[in-house]
């Protein structure tokens, strides 16, 4: 691997900072990443739902693994030298030899970070799953970001009185596993985040959005790292929809109003 895909990996784990979160606005796509740049994004990031959709399949290990990663191939691409990390849902393998190849495959795309999340797999098996990752980063020689992710609060698995416990103690095996940082989707509550962020000895990332706390309130509390996750894209589509509702019922076209240049969506490539 190339020096510079070294210090693109070293330069995200340098934007994980407790109380300064490096803010993930998530794409899917070579447009949105030259978007999402030019608004100052420090680096970039993939997200599951986002690219699956894009890519006709739905979210949850359905997508193939091998457009998935040209996909991300041509985010990293768009990207220039920001640091791209990829969100590769259980990594699109059922052993962890086989995560461990997925990641192999991430690399060579020239991406420097990968969310790898647990489902409903027992924590030992979910942690193995993440130290194959963590191998396979090593011997090709990349400091690759791994962001252990639970899903114990978004599936809202076990009773709710016992959810925390049970994600600290995930987050904690896979830390020891390797992961770099830890990501728990599906929590809003101030409490929560704090609890979280004082359990577990790695950068908290969580998922933002309407009705989360804001990111200087996510900042205070310690937060290493904000996703959007697949909002850029609910947001995106649901312009789709008003504006093909809005022609087919009334023949108008209001909603295409604010819409981009098209000069200036062309000069994201005549010049880039």
């Amino acid at each position: 691997m190339s020096t510079e895909q070294r210090d693109r990996a070293r330069r995200l784990h340098e934007l994980h900072r407790p109380g300064a979160p490096l803010v993930l606005a998530n794409v899917w796509d070579a447009v949105g990443a030259r978007l999402v740049a030019a608004a100052g994004a420090p680096a970039l990031a993939t997200a599951s739902a986002s690219v699956s959709w894009a890519l006709g399949s739905a979210d949850g290990d359905a997508a193939d693994r091998d457009a998935v990663l040209a996909q991300t191939a041509l985010v990293v691409r768009a990207a220039g030298p920001l640091p791209v990390t990829a969100d590769l849902e259980s990594g699109f393998a059922d052993t962890p030899a086989g995560v461990g190849g997925t990641v192999a495959a991430l690399l060579a795309t020239g991406a420097v970070g990968v969310n790898l999340e647990d489902g409903a797999r027992p924590a030992a098996e979910a942690a193995e799953r993440i130290a194959a990752a963590r191998a396979a980063a090593d011997a090709a020689g990349v400091p690759l970001f791994v962001n252990g992710r639970t899903d114990v609060f978004l599936r809202r698995l076990g009773a709710p009185q016992g959810r925390l416990d049970e994600a600290v103690a995930r987050l904690r095996a896979y830390v020891e596993a390797g992961a770099d940082g830890v990501f728990v989707p599906g929590v809003a509550d101030p409490a929560v985040i704090a609890a979280l962020v004082e359990a577990v000895p790695a950068p908290l990332n969580v998922l933002a959005g309407p009705g989360s706390p804001a990111v200087p309130e996510l900042a205070a509390l310690g937060v290493a790292r904000v996703s959007l996750g697949p909002g850029l894209a609910k947001a995106a589509y649901a312009a789709v929809r008003r504006a093909a509702e809005e022609v087919y019922a009334a023949g108008t076209y209001t909603a295409l109003d604010g819409g981009l240049d098209y000069g200036e969506l062309q000069g994201l490539y005549v010049t880039g």
